[in-house]
């Protein structure tokens, strides 16, 4: 008579874990082509992002300017500071400016370097030109200027070029308002593709002089 308190011979378990098989043509048969095709798919996006990257890098890149003459600087801080600015290139093409920005537009009078660098944040260009400058040549920028959003002119004393017009990291100095490098130079930056801002509006900003 069997004894009902004897403990039960444990039963073995079945495994179920089973060794991944292998189709007709070698692969694993969840490695079926459809999979294949997605994983080329994504691996092929990923270089083509890739791709896009470098290239709007070296888009951006100072050292890449098509204008003629051009000085470009790099490494430019955006910082927003409440004191003057000790600008080392004059007149300034980036770096510490005030948290407001001037409204592009003509002047004839100087304006503040910390207003006008965040305008040049923004995209603008800006014209600035000795002010004993031919009346004539001074009627030609300001027309320039008038003909868009984000173009500021005013007179700079003590620069050592009759013309020199900035963008946010680039300079380039004129001898004559008919130069077409002038045209050239707001071509390629005026809200270019090296603006730290680029979209951010150049209206409703300052109106004030420096003088």
């Amino acid at each position: 008579m069997a004894d009902n308190n004897s403990p039960e011979t444990p039963r073995k378990r079945r495994s179920t874990s089973q060794k991944p098989t292998r189709n007709s043509s070698g692969r694993p048969e969840w490695l079926t082509t459809e999979r294949m095709i997605i994983g080329a798919l994504v691996v092929l996006t990923v270089v083509v992002i890739a791709v896009i990257a470098f290239n709007a890098n070296q888009q951006n890149s100072p050292d890449v300017v098509s204008t003629e003459g051009v000085v470009a600087y790099a490494n430019l801080s955006q910082a927003h500071v409440d004191s003057p600015v000790n600008y080392e290139v004059i007149p300034p093409v980036g770096g510490p400016h005030f948290a407001n920005w001037q409204t592009c537009g003509v002047y004839n009078q100087p304006i503040t370097d910390e207003y006008a660098v965040h305008s040049l944040e923004h995209g603008a260009v800006w014209i600035t030109y000795q002010p004993d400058l031919p009346r004539e040549d001074v009627i030609f920028l300001e027309s320039i200027v008038a003909q868009s959003t984000h173009r500021m002119v005013s007179p700079y004393p003590g620069i050592d070029s009759p013309i020199i017009v900035s963008a946010w990291g680039y300079q380039l100095k004129l001898q004559s308002a008919d130069d077409p490098a002038l045209m050239d130079f707001i071509d390629e930056f005026e809200q270019g593709p090296t603006t730290p801002e680029r979209g951010a509006t150049c209206a409703r900003g300052v109106t004030t002089t420096a003088g």
